[in-house]
């Protein structure tokens, strides 16, 4: 599908699951090269910059939003930019586009022509794209509340694989994230000395790298959050479970010598204390109350109890 938004003195074209004949025939309308247009037709495992004299490619893998359930995917999405016009490709729905997209169509009912130039637009489609990574966050963040919530109200157990999948999915947005560093930086700098956009983009350019810089600050900040959630969170699971091993200690300790002397008196061998006398029983329940009492005052005065 081929949508395209028009503004003064430019044009976004935004490909969304296309065959290589609707790729062909955009890229060409705008003379790209054959080496541009390969790199479009298949997937691109890792970023990348590359261009021709009319046109700068960049190939960028954003998250894709994803239920708690699911791990972190990344959607490939290849600008091709060149003076008076932006072409973005992608191979599935990526929300964000969708949003500025409909933002578009609703600004273009009410004012014919779009206020807008090339650079402009280059500038609020990563706006929109950083944008939707710093909410994503901002969800995880959140999660992270909720977490130490139910951490701090005896659910430590239960808050483990939590706190390890905020964790990991803070990881994946960071190293998704410092991937783009290189190659944007790249991008922009090529786009500033092949000057489509004029002096004024260098500024924009500043505010486009800014973004990820902001949205990496604001996952790092979290990760550490969240490594610090989970050494606490350790450090209560380790707490309960040695008040647990305490208190089945002490049970132990109690019990222990009561067994003792109810196996001894048990025994009914020739010869043992109390066998014939007709209080017996209570007489050993005394003892071993009277044990009891001394071993729980041993405990109190060592303050193990």
């Amino acid at each position: 599908m081929i949508s395209r938004y028009e503004y003064s003195g430019g044009v976004w074209i935004d490909i969304e699951k296309p065959n290589e004949d609707e790729v062909r025939s955009v890229l060409g309308e705008y003379g790209i090269s054959e080496r541009v247009v390969t790199e479009i037709l298949s997937p691109t495992p890792v970023p990348l910059v590359a261009g021709d004299a009319g046109a700068v490619l960049l190939v960028l893998h954003f998250p894709a939003p994803h239920d708690e359930a699911e791990d972190i995917k990344s959607q490939e999405i290849d600008f091709i930019v060149g003076e008076g016009f932006i072409i973005t490709v992608r191979y599935e729905l990526v929300t964000s586009l969708h949003h500025l997209k409909k933002l578009l169509e609703t600004e273009a009912a009410v004012n014919s022509a779009l206020a807008l130039s090339t650079d402009v637009m280059l500038e609020l489609l990563f706006a929109h794209l950083y944008t939707s990574i710093r909410d994503h966050v901002t969800h995880s963040a959140d999660q992270l509340d909720r977490i130490e919530k139910q951490m701090f109200s005896g659910k430590e157990h239960q808050t483990v694989r939590a706190i390890s999948d905020s964790n990991r999915d803070f990881l994946h947005l960071e190293a998704t994230l410092v991937n783009h560093e290189e190659p944007l930086s790249r991008f922009l700098k090529t786009l500033s000395e092949r000057n489509f956009f004029g002096n004024s983009f260098e500024e924009r350019a500043a505010r486009i790298a800014a973004d990820r810089v902001h949205v990496v600050h604001l996952i790092r900040t979290y990760r550490a959050v969240a490594t610090e959630l989970r050494e606490t969170n350790k450090v209560l699971v380790e707490t309960r479970q040695s008040e647990i091993m305490k208190a089945l200690t002490v049970m132990t300790i109690i019990v222990l010598p009561l067994e003792l002397i109810a196996f001894i008196f048990g025994m009914h061998a020739p010869g043992t204390p109390l066998l014939q006398h007709p209080n017996a029983f209570w007489i050993i329940l005394a003892l071993m109350l009277a044990m009891c009492a001394v071993v729980a005052l041993f405990l109190s005065r060592k303050r193990w109890i």
